[in-house]
C-alpha cells in the first residue's frame, strides 16, 4: 500500500521538487501551501494519476490557522516533510518583534504543533519519517540573517533531540540542510553577489531543488534506515 506524505510548503521551489520526486517514487501526497495557490494547482495537474490526496491552505504564522490546518488532515500521514520557510534580511537591531514572532511561529512552533499532532499514530505503527529542510545558516550563521539563522538552528536541534525520543519507535527524524539553491528565496540577491557566492562553493555552481529532493527521497527510503538524527548537508562543499 502506498504511503502518504505531508509536504508542508509544497508551493516553494524545494517543496515542489520534493513533491515531484516522491510522487515518482509512488508516494501519495498531501500538499500544504499558504499564499501561492497557482504553483500547487500546476503541480497537481503535472503529477500522474491520483498522486495528490489533498491540497490544504494555511498561514502557519498564526496559531489559529495551524489548529485549523490540523483538523483538515483527514488522511493518515506516514511521513512529514517540512519545506516551508521565509527569510528575513536586515540588521538584527532593526528587526521588529513582529517579524521575530512570525519567524519563530512559522519555523519553530508550527512544526512542533504539527509533529506533536501527527507523531502518536506514527509511533503506534512503528514506522515513518520526519524530515526538515533547514539551512546552512542554521549551523554557520549569517550576518544580516540572524533571526533566520536562529530559527533554522532551532530546527536542527529539534531534529537531533526528537530523534533521541523516537529511536525505538521506528520513526526516523532527520534534516536536509541546503546551501545556495536556485529558488525564489534567493532572487533578492544580485548577479554580482551570486557570482561572489559561487566562487566560494567548491563545486563552483549553485544547487538545484531537485538535488535537495533526491536527499529527502533517500532519507525516506528503507535503505537509509540507520540514518537517524542527522543533518545532511547539500551544499556543494560550501
Amino acid at each position: 500500500m502506498a504511503e502518504n506524505v505531508l509536504v508542508v510548503g509544497a508551493s516553494g521551489g524545494i517543496g515542489a521538487a520534493v513533491s515531484r520526486k516522491l510522487a515518482q517514487e509512488g508516494y501519495k501526497l498531501l500538499l500544504h501551501f499558504n499564499q501561492s495557490r497557482q504553483p500547487v494547482d500546476e503541480l497537481r495537474e503535472e503529477l500522474e494519476g491520483e498522486s495528490v490526496l489533498a491540497v490544504i491552505q494555511a498561514d502557519l504564522t498564526k496559531e489559529t490557522e495551524i489548529k485549523r490546518f490540523l483538523t483538515e488532515i483527514v488522511f493518515p500521514v506516514h511521513h512529514i516533510v517540512f519545506a516551508s520557510g521565509i527569510s528575513h534580511y536586515g540588521l538584527f537591531q532593526e528587526t521588529s518583534e513582529d517579524i521575530m514572532d512570525e519567524m519563530i511561529m512559522l519555523h519553530v512552533k508550527a512544526p512542533w504543533m504539527i509533529t506533536k499532532y501527527l507523531l502518536p499514530p506514527m509511533i503506534q505503527e512503528k514506522k515513518g519519517s520526519i524530515i526538515f529542510i533547514t539551512s546552512i545558516w542554521g549551523e554557520e550563521g549569517a550576518s544580516n540573517e540572524v533571526v533566520y539563522s536562529s530559527v533554522k538552528g532551532a530546527q536542527n536541534t529539534f531534529v537531533k533531540a526528537l530523534a533521541k525520543e523516537t529511536g525505538l519507535s521506528g520513526v526516523r527524524v532527520n534534516a536536509v540542510s541546503p546551501g545556495f539553491i536556485e529558488t525564489k528565496m534567493n532572487r533578492q540577491i544580485t548577479e554580482e553577489e551570486k557570482a561572489a557566492i559561487v566562487e566560494e562553493i567548491p563545486v563552483n555552481r549553485t544547487g538545484r531543488p531537485e538535488e535537495v529532493a533526491q536527499a529527502v527521497n533517500f532519507l525516506m527510503d528503507k535503505a537509509a534506515s540507520y540514518i537517524h538524527g542527522e543533518i545532511i548537508n547539500v551544499t556543494g562543499g560550501w
